[in-house]
Formats: structure tokens, sequence, C-alpha cells
């Protein structure tokens, strides 16, 4: 089996290249960095910039799916400016690659791609599956609507879509975990707002796992990647501090400070959402990392 990649020296993508290389399957992968191709054993790089519509048709050639990663990070300040970059670099990257495939011979078969659970509205009470039709009022929301939409069109070529709604990851090598833990080691982390706000978050080595899940038993259609146990943001950052051995003295800090100093982006912050991942485990997806303690002991090791 051939899978082709976008976004694969992001820190999904890397995770992912690693777990279908060991898993003997063969990669080529898109960069826009001409600096990053690499030419060897089953890995081989190709160039692309969406931004200018620019692909290396070659990409294509053998690849049976494709994993389709590419996005603007959205853990910076979302100036106007940025935020039509976060958009952007989603559509424009699904419509590159549809054009791509359209307008070559291929034998792809599927496409497997990342979405957001910033999709669903900010409400614990309610426990959000796939099948829910709300959704929340923001940006982001709005991202990743436009952001399936522009996914959704590959049915149009008769190949099998699937979208992996990707809650918070937890990785050694970066992501928003990383970025939690750093006022914890410096002995000055606390709570944000009341704390009760649900945390729906994932292992990177899950992540990877039911991407290749997903391509090996032919997804369809939405799929939660989330762990089966999300946490209160109160009981995440207890946890952290424990496994850190460190203490937390500090007062919760008010949602109005982070708006000041993060702008828009604090939503981030208190996203309180409660999801459901029973319909990847009645598929057969078994997590490695489940619950958060021991996520927490791979990861903080």
């Amino acid at each position: 089996m051939k899978i082709l990649i976008t976004g694969a020296t992001g820190l999904i993508g890397t995770e992912l290249v690693l777990l279908l290389l060991q898993n003997g399957i063969a990669v080529h992968y898109l960069t826009t960095a001409k600096s990053k191709i690499k030419n060897e054993p089953n890995y081989h790089g190709f160039y692309w910039n969406p931004a200018q519509g620019v692909i290396d048709e070659n990409c294509l050639m053998g690849v049976d799916a494709v994993i389709h990663l590419a996005g603007a990070n959205i853990s910076k300040r979302w100036t106007d400016s940025y935020k039509a970059e976060i958009l952007e670099s989603r559509i424009l990257a699904s419509n590159t690659l549809f054009k791509a495939i359209k307008e070559n011979p291929n034998q792809i078969k599927q496409i497997v791609s990342a979405s957001g659970t910033a999709i669903y509205p900010n409400n614990s009470s309610t426990i959000y599956k796939e099948d829910n039709k709300s959704v929340e009022d923001n940006f982001l929301s709005n991202v990743v609507v436009k952001w399936e939409e522009s996914v959704d069109k590959f049915q149009l070529l008769n190949i099998k879509v699937c979208k992996l709604r990707t809650g918070i990851v937890f990785a050694k090598n970066g992501g928003a975990l990383q970025e939690m833990i750093k006022p914890i080691k410096m002995g000055v982390g606390a709570t944000f707002g009341n704390g009760n706000q649900m945390t729906s978050w994932i292992h990177i080595h899950d992540l990877a796992a039911m991407y290749l899940f997903a391509i090996t038993n032919s997804w369809e259609k939405v799929y939660n990647a989330v762990s089966p146990f999300p946490v209160s943001n109160k009981e995440l950052t207890i946890a952290l501090a424990k496994k850190l051995h460190k203490p937390l003295w500090l007062p919760a800090i008010p949602k109005i400070v982070m708006k000041l100093l993060l702008g828009e982006m604090h939503q981030l912050l208190f996203t309180n959402t409660n999801i459901s991942s029973e319909k990847a485990t009645t598929a057969g997806f078994a997590f490695q990392f489940a619950k958060l303690e021991p996520a927490l002991e791979d990861i903080l090791s």
C-alpha cells in the first residue's frame, strides 16, 4: 500500500509517517519547503504550493489513499490576517489536491482528512456524537464547517471520504499540552475560569493509530478522534501539577483576563465539549491511552 500525506512534517504527520513506515506502508508526502523533500526507500517528498495552486502531480503515482493534514496552526494569535490564513490554508490545500486528482489518472480509493471538534457547541451537559447537527457560532466552528465541505467534494471523484474530528492532542514534542505545562513547571499554574469546562483530548499515538485504522478499514464519513474519557480543565490541571510535582496556589484565571491577553484565541482555553468516541470503538478501534493518567505518564516520563 502507498499513502499520500499532506502536512506530513507537522506534529501529527511526523508521528503518523513513523507508524506507516513501521507497518510496511510506503509514503509520498507533499511539502511547501523544497528543503524538506527527501527520496528514501518508501519515503518520497514532492513540492506543492496550495496558495498558488501548484502541485507536483507525480505525488499521485501508485497512491491508494490520501491522508490530509495540511492547515495553518490555530495556536497563534488570531489577527484578521491570520484568521484568513487559517481558513484559506485548509480550503486551498483541499482544492489543489482535488484538482490534481481529478485531472490525472489514478487509483486513489479513499481520503482521510483532519477536522476539528470545535464544530460542536460549548455545552458539557450534552454528549456529542458524530450525527449531531448543532454547530457552535464562532470563527473556529465556521472554519471546520468549510474545511469539511472542501473535503466532501472528493466524493464527486468516487473517493471514499472520512473526516476525523480531533480533540486536543497530547504529545511530547509540541502541541497544546506542552503549552499548558509551561506555567505549571514555573510554579504559576492555575485553572481557567471555574475549571468545570470539559476537555476532549487524545494521545498522539492513538490519533496516528486511528488514521491507520481508518485507512485499513475503509472508514467513511465522520469519526470523533477523542479519548473515551474527557476530563474537566480542573482535573487536567491538577493531574499535570501532580505529575510534575508542582504546587497549584494561584486562584483560577478569569475568562476576561485570558481574552485581554490572547484576544479571540482565548476560546481555545474555554472550550467546553463532552465528545463521544463510541463510533470509533464500536467500529473496532482500541485506544492504547484511553485514560488521562497513563497518557500523562507516557508523555511526561
